[in-house]
């Protein structure tokens, strides 16, 4: 890919393959850490490892930039065997190349506090998600790590590592559905220029990525493919996205995966064509490292995504999207078929309350 971003790229793939390969040497461990934070999901040693990784990689390549990330080090400041344990776990990772790590324990508390107390601003900021679908690796499944590069309020950079996803995976693709056995892909995209896909490993000059197909045109709601979180996601209003498929006359729940970023990812390799968020109240907000640079994948195949409300998503509106409720996705020859299709659903399922139409 020819772009202003290629240095960008390079270090983020880079960054991918070793906090992959950090993540993995402890995905099987029988104790990974686990602590439940006040939101009562749970995190991980390699939630805390990751984001240190990433935020020393990218704060020593880009030190003029803005930096979010979903964790901070008050559990590592308060717990001196958990910081013990996320240091020996960081230890292992080579110090050269384009991948750094923190320099000291401080230093790496540090470094995720400042990616947890960040906020998007209109300049460079990077946003990292460190382990998407925590649950879901804590049990082995699926999940992925989060890179995105937003300016000015626009995504511009996606790289998104799935440690255990093939990048010849096949629809329905679900949880437990696992392929460790080459390593995993990457997917990555930069605004006006396609989104690929590539394998996990092997160095950027000698792997062949496959650019992602475009999105087909779509004329009937009915010809559409799901993609949601059914087994295990709570957030959602119960029982709508249900409702709103039997509707469409389409399978549910299709591809079924709680990473969000994972989500968006399948979108845009073609494993699923929509995707809808209902929220179980106005109230619940998305968080920014959840989508952040995977939606760019989708839209860089010809996809579509707005709020419920049919409006753009803010993305400096915060850590949350405070302007904006839930998700509505599809390509552009059926999206507003879909959003109509979802506020009938709300109507006629007695919650008119959730739209702001």
């Amino acid at each position: 890919m020819d772009s202003n971003y290629r240095k960008e790229l390079e270090i983020a793939i880079d960054a991918l393959q070793k906090a992959s390969s950090l993540s993995q040497t402890v995905v099987s461990a029988q104790d990974k850490a686990g602590i439940e934070k006040d939101d009562f999901s749970p995190v991980t040693v390699a939630d805390f490892a990751v984001q240190g990784l990433l935020a020393a990689t990218f704060k020593g390549a880009f030190p003029e930039d803005n930096f979010v990330g979903e964790e901070n080090a008050s559990h590592l400041r308060t717990n001196e065997a958990l910081l013990n344990r996320v240091w020996e776990l960081l230890s292992t990772v080579p110090r050269h190349g384009l991948t750094k790590v923190p320099e000291s324990r401080e230093q790496l508390c540090e470094l995720v506090d400042l990616c947890g107390s960040g906020v998007p601003e209109p300049r460079r900021t990077w946003v990292f998600d460190p382990i998407d679908g925590t649950r879901t690796y804590m049990m082995g499944q699926v999940y992925a790590i989060n890179i995105a590069l937003l300016v000015d309020g626009q995504q511009m950079v996606s790289a998104v590592g799935c440690p255990n996803t093939s990048m010849d995976a096949r629809a329905p693709l679900n949880n437990p559905d696992i392929d460790p056995s080459n390593g995993g892909c990457i997917a990555y995209a930069v605004k006006d220029h396609g989104a690929y896909v590539r394998p996990m490993h092997g160095d950027l000059h000698e792997v062949t990525p496959r650019r992602l197909s475009q999105q087909p045109s779509v004329s009937n709601v009915e010809d559409l493919h799901f993609v949601t979180s059914h087994d295990m996601a709570d957030s959602a209003l119960p029982g709508i996205h249900e409702k709103l498929t039997e509707r469409m006359g389409i399978d549910f729940p299709g591809c079924d995966l709680l990473p969000w970023v994972l989500r968006w990812t399948v979108l845009a390799m073609g494993l699923g064509s929509t995707t809808v968020q209902v929220y179980k109240s106005r109230q619940r907000l998305a968080k920014i490292w959840d989508h952040a640079g995977a939606m760019l994948l989708y839209e860089e195949t010809g996809g579509k995504i707005t709020d419920i409300d049919g409006k753009r998503l803010d993305w400096l509106a915060g850590r949350k999207f405070v302007r904006n409720f839930g998700f509505v996705a599809a390509p552009p020859s059926i999206h507003g078929a879909v959003l109509e299709q979802v506020h009938q659903t709300l109507r006629e399922n007695g919650h008119a309350d959730m739209l702001d139409v």
